[in-house]
């Protein structure tokens, strides 16, 4: 099965984005020309997963080019051009100007062209210009600001946006998103009615109206507007979702495989393939069916859903035997062409459960559970120093020490210090910067006033008794009774705005605003979404945006897809985010990789 998603029935045209990315970058590399194609094409390695949900391997193999990742290694190749595809990244250009001294040095003579992704930066090029390379190499921008992954979701590719703005004061990803979502409207007409909480997104808002005075998009060109109304969300606005495990099959595939470009790499072995011992990517997206209809369900339904196909197909074996007709025939054969799905998620459900049955995960939900409902910090204070003297992995500690502090608005002073000292000692005192980091972007702090989470949680209903896993009525069942406060304020925004919980969105990190941008045509209200008809004429139904601004979880989308399937609501749902993101990979952007 192919790695790039299907976009067939994205309710955006998004495979218009993609194709338009493709012919953007196929012209690029056809610019540089080569009588005896001679080129070589050498890709940042983070950046060749986003160009994999672009274009295939085997299409830029087409165009006579030969592939190579960057590295500090010189390029090993004949080729006399060499073009590389980076992002803005300063250790990239001393890779870059490395290669062309080695070059030099051997006498090897090499025309050289530096395409950023998606723009250049000056830094970069003064990097160039100090290596004493610049003068050698063709600049040029590859203008990539986002990446479909699926029908309903879009990635800006920015991993260390919330560390850069929380830690470093580095807002520049923040003209990025801006710039993402203003080529959409490019594209779909300039959306009308934005809602935004927090910082960042705030300030996204301000940057996209500027854009619209200094670049506007022309409605004559793009018609009637797509998307009715744009909510950006913070993801400091809500530290305690990720901070939580998963429970939805995607959601749990990324917590213990990471799903990286829409795909999981695990051993032949899991899938019951020869020969063992060998990694194998196994792609995962909406082209599956079969992972369409399970992604999003409670991992516990999933398992029964598995079960109930496998013993239909069993009973179809059975009555092979008795097949009379050839239109019988053809209709077991038909049935017999999802076998391979069945078989592929029966293996990574199996895999799964080696890790969901653990005491230590049983054992970490409990915890997480109990801070969630700020029961008993003393419990959660013990477990989570037993933790540290078992020295289990650190990212998990921090994990949990992250929900205690946002839950609790911080820890008392004598706590906070012991728990660090307690840290430093247990993994290392190299790990002192990461801890300073969580501290400079207020995830892990001492506490200086009573936590309003118990208010929070309370007034949005975060806490859903009795949820039924098969029969889900709430979002919470996303994380067995618990409803992601993210989804929440979402749900408030879509069907009624942010005025009814003002004193709410007080409570929480970050200015918020609601604003109707003058002068743009728009579909009819999304206040009234809620039992609607049909949000447009043609009988297309509202689109909002909902944009994450320092990342998005597996299981949050999926509670998006929840709200948008429900009976009577009249609108579709596209998430864009920075980045997918989970507790664990957050968690790691804060720390610091050193040596």
């Amino acid at each position: 099965m192919a790695q790039i998603p299907n976009l067939e029935h994205a309710p955006l045209n998004l495979k218009s984005i993609r194709e338009k990315s493709q012919r953007e970058l196929e012209n690029l590399l056809k610019d540089v020309k080569d009588i005896h194609g001679n080129r070589c094409l050498v890709i940042d390695p983070k950046l060749s997963g986003s160009l994999s949900l672009i274009i295939q391997t085997s299409k830029l193999k087409e165009l006579g080019l030969e592939l190579r990742h960057l590295s500090e290694e010189p390029v090993q190749t004949e080729c006399t051009k060499l073009i590389y595809l980076v992002r803005s990244q300063l250790s990239f250009m001393k890779f870059i100007a490395s290669h062309i001294q080695n070059d030099i040095s051997k006498a090897i003579q090499r025309d050289y062209y530096v395409y950023f992704v998606p723009r250049r930066s000056v830094a970069c090029e003064k990097i160039l210009e100090q290596e004493k390379v610049h003068s050698l190499v063709t600049v040029k921008e590859f203008p990539l600001y986002m990446v479909p992954l699926d029908e309903d979701v879009i990635s800006f590719e920015l991993e260390l946006s919330e560390k850069d703005s929380l830690v470093d004061g580095d807002v520049s990803s923040l003209w990025h998103v801006a710039k993402a979502i203003h080529e959409l409207e490019f594209s779909f007409g300039v959306i009308s009615k934005v809602r935004a909480k927090g910082k960042a997104s705030v300030r996204v808002a301000d940057i996209l109206n500027r854009m619209q005075v200094e670049e506007p998009v022309n409605s004559n060109d793009v018609g009637r507007p797509e998307v009715d109304t744009l909510i950006l969300l913070d993801r400091e606005v809500d530290m305690v979702t990720p901070m939580c495990s998963q429970l939805t099959y995607e959601g749990l595939l990324d917590e213990f495989l990471h799903i990286s470009n829409g795909a999981v790499e695990v051993d032949t072995s899991v899938m019951d393939i020869q020969p063992e011992g060998r990694k194998m990517k196994v792609p995962l997206n909406s082209s599956d069916k079969l992972f369409k209809e399970t992604r999003d369900l409670n991992f516990e339904v999933v398992v029964q859903v598995l079960r109930q196909k496998a013993t239909t197909m069993k009973e179809d074996y059975t009555e092979i035997n008795s097949t009379q007709t050839v239109s019988e025939l053809k209709d077991f054969v038909k049935k017999l062409n999802s076998l391979p799905e069945i078989t592929r998620h029966i293996h990574l459900a199996q895999h799964l459960t080696t890790f969901t049955s653990k005491q230590s995960f049983l054992s970490q939900l409990d915890m997480e559970q109990t801070l969630v409902e700020a029961e008993s910090y003393d419990i959660c204070f013990e477990y989570i120093e037993e933790m540290i003297h078992k020295q289990e992995p650190l990212t998990n500690v921090l994990r949990l020490l992250v929900l205690f502090s946002v839950t609790n608005s911080g820890l008392p002073k004598k706590q906070f210090d012991y728990i660090r000292m307690e840290l430093l000692h247990s993994y290392g005192f190299e790990h002192v910067v990461t801890l300073n980091n969580l501290e400079k972007a207020g995830l892990l702090k001492k506490q200086e006033f009573k936590s309003n989470w118990l208010t929070v949680k309370r007034t949005l209903k975060l806490i859903v008794e009795e949820t039924d896993m098969s029969r889900a009525d709430d979002i919470a069942y996303v994380y067995s009774g618990y409803a992601p406060l993210s989804i929440r304020l979402i749900q408030q925004a879509i069907h009624s705005g942010w005025r009814p919980i003002e004193d709410i969105l007080k409570l929480l990190p970050g200015p918020h605003l609601e604003t109707k941008r003058s002068g743009f045509p728009s579909s009819p209200s999304v206040d009234s979404l809620h039992g609607a008809s049909n949000g447009i004429a043609d009988g297309r139904r509202s689109i909002v945006l909902v944009v994450f601004i320092g990342g998005v979880t597996f299981a949050e989308i999926s509670a998006l897809r929840y709200l948008a399937s429900k009976e009577g609501m009249a609108y579709d749902v596209i998430i864009a985010t920075t980045k997918i993101v989970n507790g664990s990979t957050l968690i790691e952007t804060f720390m610091e990789k050193l040596g």
